[in-house]
């Protein structure tokens, strides 16, 4: 029997006693000199990434890779991808963010591509196109689907907070994700934006059983603890996402205890801790 996706982070979550994903978003730019002198590039952020991974992993529930960051490196970045993915322990989820969105058979073989090939756990999905953009990542049991609903980007209020029969677009797309949560194999989730609380609190009272994965706390400014009690319940799991306050801690020699000294306060701060 294949656990779903929920039951497998409500027990990743319990054994690691963490909400904190991990954003590997590998910005060449901001790389440690060291690295980028020593290897090319694709080699240089496999070996980021590999110790970003051991530092973080025992302080981490998932890791989320962005791979617009992978993309960027052409033919070697696939391999940074395989290669990154294979660093990540078997006790910790991975996810793809790559915010996928098209129609029918091309949905399908974006599925195929991150299910089957990449064989990670979750993805990103845009839902502008409808049900037949999302629903062929919902055909694999055991994964998750996470859509966006309601994001942290400045502009999201262009098209999120339309108005439609008394309630934002966002409550809508939330409404129709349920929905395609309780007639699919997989997992259907929503990306909810740390920061808008009320939009976070508006969306769990709207879907109380769906997981959450919440972007923007630290360099977008979202504050953990309020997040949290926003969004979190007994049933309803939330997934935090950090990235470039974790990854870029220190640019120096340091920089992979440095990560992990802020994973951890993170860790703590969304546990209900103080740190």
């Amino acid at each position: 029997m294949v656990l779903d996706f929920s039951a497998r982070l409500r027990e990743v979550q319990a054994d690691k006693q963490s909400r904190l994903c991990v954003g590997l978003d590998p910005d060449p730019q901001r790389l440690p000199p060291a690295l980028l002198d020593a290897q090319p590039l694709a080699d240089a952020v496999i070996a980021f990434n590999a110790a970003i991974i051991e530092a973080t992993a025992p302080l981490a529930c998932a890791f989320k890779l962005n791979l617009a960051f992978y993309e960027a490196l052409a033919a070697e970045g696939w391999r940074a991808l395989e290669a990154t993915i294979r660093h990540i322990p078997e006790d910790v989820l991975v996810l793809a963010d790559g915010k996928r969105g098209d129609i029918g058979n091309s949905a399908r073989f974006y599925a195929e591509a991150l299910f089957d090939t990449l064989d990670v756990d979750a993805c990103t999905v845009a839902p502008y196109m409808g049900r037949d953009a999302v629903a062929p990542f919902l055909t694999y049991e055991g994964k998750a689907a996470f859509v966006l609903a309601r994001t942290s980007n400045p502009g999201a209020a262009d098209f999120q907070e339309h108005i439609s029969d008394g309630d934002p677009l966002y409550v809508h797309v939330a409404r129709r994700v349920a929905e395609w949560d309780d007639e699919e194999v997989g997992t259907a989730g929503l990306v909810v934006g740390a920061t808008d609380l009320d939009g976070l609190r508006q969306l769990r009272a709207t879907c109380p059983t769906l997981p959450f994965l919440i972007p923007g706390v630290g360099a977008q400014g979202g504050d953990p603890e309020p997040v949290v009690a926003a969004a979190a319940t007994d049933d309803g799991l939330v997934l935090v996402n950090s990235s470039r306050s974790i990854l870029y801690a220190s640019s120096g020699p340091d920089y992979a205890e440095a990560a992990a000294r802020e994973a951890d306060r993170l860790r703590t701060q969304l546990q209900g801790g103080s740190a």
